[in-house]
């Protein structure tokens, strides 16, 4: 797809720019205000409600976060919006919330969180509600399945395959020759792979065979932001300010 420099311009703050030692957890409000006021990308993650709104959130389970327990799956968007965080003022935001709160001052690069089953749920809802949005928006999924349901119902919206060679996520949804068979389908306008997996011969294929723009996750330090600029267009990074 022609036209992502702003995909690469800015590096991405990974779940936003979060420091749970002052308070900033990870995919809020505070973590994404942050990285709007140092003009960072902002990377989030994107769980599908009971009700089948998409909600900001990362692990399949409240538990780590969150002062509930059990899967965010079995919550409608109402009810996860009333939980409290740990160690924060914040709520659980949808989709939604979060692009009226960025509302197009930085990049938001969106990752669908699947887990392998056939669902396209939250690909189509992540294409209803971002249908009009004013802002640079992209998002990708690990799952190619995922990103091929994207295709079909926003083919003009930028789409991403996430990807990594060991744990492969192929492995989760069947035979690596069925993942390499959807990922070629799914049609990515963008990679984005793992740091530690840099340099290696799929990601470079990708971006110098088929001239897909790379970003590499997540880069935490100084070697990953050295390997980072040596072999991919951007990073996501956490746990510093490059």
């Amino acid at each position: 797809m022609p036209g992502l420099d702003w995909l690469t311009a800015r590096p991405v703050a990974h779940r936003g720019l979060h420091d749970r030692t002052i308070g900033i957890v990870e995919n809020t409000a505070a973590a994404f205000s942050a990285a709007i006021t140092a003009q960072y990308a902002i990377e989030c993650d994107l769980q599908i409600a009971a009700d089948g709104e998409a909600m900001v959130f990362h692990d399949d389970t409240l538990d780590r976060l969150t002062e509930r327990h059990g899967p965010l799956a079995s919550l409608s968007a109402s009810e996860l919006k009333k939980v409290a965080l740990k160690a924060s003022t914040d709520r659980i935001m949808t989709l939604g919330e979060l692009c009226d709160l960025v509302a197009g001052r930085v990049t938001l690069v969106l990752e669908m969180k699947s887990r392998f089953d056939g669902d396209s749920r939250l690909a189509a809802r992540v294409a209803e509600v971002v249908m009009g949005y004013a802002g640079p928006i992209a998002a990708m999924s690990f799952d190619p399945t995922v990103v091929g349901a994207l295709q079909a119902v926003a083919p003009g919206l930028p789409r991403g395959l996430v990807a990594q060679s060991a744990p492969d996520p192929g492995v989760r949804s069947g035979s690596r020759d069925r993942y390499v068979a959807n990922a070629f389908q799914a049609r990515p306008h963008f990679l984005a792979w793992s740091v530690r997996e840099l340099p290696g011969f799929w990601p470079l294929l990708g971006r110098w065979g088929f001239g897909l723009p790379l970003l590499t996750w997540t880069v935490r330090g100084e070697p990953d932001r050295l390997r980072a600029g040596r072999w991919a267009d951007q990073m996501i990074f956490e746990g510093f300010r490059p």
